[in-house]
């Protein structure tokens, strides 16, 4: 059985202020000849359909176009909400799109139904979790102790009731220990919503959507797929591509990649602005692309950024290295902040704008105002 495995669309997306409508309408229709060419047995969407719980008319209306065309192809499209999405906004009308074939995930109330799709080799059970905080399932749970992500996604995975004798694939949106994340993604100071891999060890594969980054997470079969497009110039460097998946007999799975190409790729350049403005240096680049500038004049250029608009027209960010900006005192990140707990992060910022450590009142004191907040959060 193969399926197309993609998450994290982000319709209705700004980057920089600059709408991404027609470059995710684009990959979209990419992924559309993809999966005409691959002939897949479904679609798997992990979440972040949308950019905002409340998406725009013209972001809904992308999607739709997206999903009536994956409907006319006669496959099964299985979508689960992510943390930018609404739940309840994104399940609108699930039981009748379900005759058409596309399954969506209601938000979660304490079960879980697996779709079934069958192939030679049997049943390939679809179990569909949007993302979820551990506040939710505690109060459908009362009886049980989930105070961490990874204690409320295994108590919602072990009241699936999964026959481990057939093929189970979980479609999920959670950030899993040890992967690596991005600029783009919105993740919790100090890593509080990680999720332990070894909660998924009872499916053949997991499709994960939250990380923008293609990558696998604990093990081959735990994965995910990354962003169709590039939603920050940390991401530049990233080559972007929908997953396959494919399930043979049980413990048989096979992943392969398809590149995605966009009509506008992210790029970063540095230079004088002479250099960067002589056409021996633009000519051999994409103009169109979006641009991370950064110049190295020691003096500001100026009105730089008209001036640069006008042979890089959808320039998004322009900076300044020099021995001006390298001496200006900004704040060094000695650590990435997921490893870091939020009395770190706080301590450090602290210290560098006060010289001086914070004392045992304002840390007890802080202590406690971090414990509110973590149980209001929860």
């Amino acid at each position: 059985m193969k399926l197309i495995h993609l998450s994290d669309l982000h319709i209705g997306k700004r980057v920089n202020e600059f709408s991404m409508a027609e470059d995710q309408t684009y990959i979209l229709n990419e992924i559309l000849n993809i999966i005409e060419i691959q002939q897949p047995d479904g679609v798997l969407m992990a979440g972040d359909i949308y950019d905002k719980s409340i998406p725009s008319l013209e972001a809904v209306e992308i999607f739709d176009r997206f999903l009536v065309s994956l409907s006319r192809k006669k496959l099964p499209v299985f979508i689960i909400s992510g943390n930018h999405d609404s739940a309840q906004r994104l399940a609108f009308a699930s039981r009748i799109m379900e005759n058409s074939g596309v399954y969506v995930a209601p938000a979660y109330q304490g079960a879980v139904e697996p779709i079934s799709l069958e192939d030679e080799w049997g049943k390939v059970n679809i179990y569909l979790l949007p993302f979820v905080k551990p506040v939710q399932v505690r109060a459908l749970f009362p009886e049980l102790e989930i105070a961490t992500y990874t204690d409320a996604v295994a108590a919602a995975i072990d009241r699936m009731e999964i026959d481990p004798e057939e093929r189970n694939l979980l479609v999920t949106h959670q950030f899993v220990t040890g992967a690596k994340p991005c600029d783009s993604e919105e993740l919790t100071a100090g890593g509080t919503d990680n999720v332990d891999a070894r909660v998924f060890d009872v499916f053949d594969y997991v499709a994960l959507g939250h990380l923008h980054s293609p990558q696998t997470a604990g093990k081959e079969t735990i994965r995910y797929c990354g962003t169709p497009l590039k939603y920050s110039f940390s991401e530049a460097g990233h080559q972007k591509s929908v997953t396959i998946v494919e399930l043979g007999k049980k413990g048989s799975v096979t992943l392969g990649t398809v590149p995605l190409v966009p009509k506008r790729d992210m790029k970063k350049i540095r230079g004088t602005y002479m250099e960067l403005t002589a056409k021996r240096f633009y000519q051999n680049l994409n103009q169109e692309d979006y641009f991370h500038v950064t110049l190295t004049d020691e003096e500001d250029v100026p009105e730089a950024i008209g001036r640069l608009r006008a042979v890089y027209p959808n320039l998004m960010r322009l900076e300044y290295d020099n021995i001006r900006t390298r001496s200006s005192g900004a704040l060094p990140v000695e650590r990435p902040l997921q490893s870091q707990s939020p009395m770190e992060l706080f301590a450090d910022f602290y210290e560098a704008r006060n010289n001086q450590e914070l004392n045992q009142e304002q840390r007890r004191y802080l202590s406690k105002l971090i414990e509110t907040i973590w149980e209001e959060e929860q």
